[in-house]
């Protein structure tokens, strides 16, 4: 009686469900699997890369992705975000399509967006979009609005003026 219901249900039949698959059969289906796992694999967001306080970097980095800095780097950096922590140093050019400082920087920064909050430290000039600058931010350098700041050969708008800060 059991039998008859298995073989009224849809569904694979017994004699078939009790039959191994072939394996070029299971293969391709394995292949596609894998692949729609790789397809939605990189829609998820890493998680930014941390240089820790106690870090010190010598030489360049260069990412897609986003970095927060809290160390010492001697280099130049290249990333999608960038956040300069309060206790963090960088000698070297800075490009990023967002930088937020809140530390030290000696060298030129290039950013789409640059945000320098009261506790930035900036020796060198800053190319960008758009920029915002908190009161009590540290500044010795130009600023020159470039419509395309990460590309060193664009040219300045014509209504940019390089501008010493205190």
């Amino acid at each position: 009686m059991f039998s008859k219901s298995k073989i009224n249900e849809p569904g694979p039949k017994s004699a078939e469900a009790d039959k191994p698959a072939a394996p070029s059969q299971s293969a391709p289906a394995a292949t596609n699997k894998s692949n729609e796992f790789k397809a939605s694999a990189p829609k998820a967001k890493p998680p930014a890369s941390i240089l820790s306080s106690d870090l010190h970097v010598t030489g360049n980095m260069k990412t897609t992705g986003d970095i927060q800095v809290e160390g010492t780097v001697e280099g130049d950096i290249r990333a999608h975000l960038l956040t300069i922590g309060e206790s963090a140093t960088i000698k070297g050019e800075v490009i990023a399509d967002d930088v937020v400082i809140n530390g030290r920087i000696v060298g030129r920064v290039r950013g789409l967006k640059v945000r320098l909050t009261s506790t930035a430290r900036v020796e060198g000039d800053i190319i960008h979009k758009t920029i915002a600058i908190e009161s009590g931010a540290h500044f010795e350098g130009s600023v020159q609005r470039q419509d395309d700041p990460l590309n060193p050969g664009a040219k300045t708008t014509p209504t940019a003026k390089p501008n010493p800060a205190s």
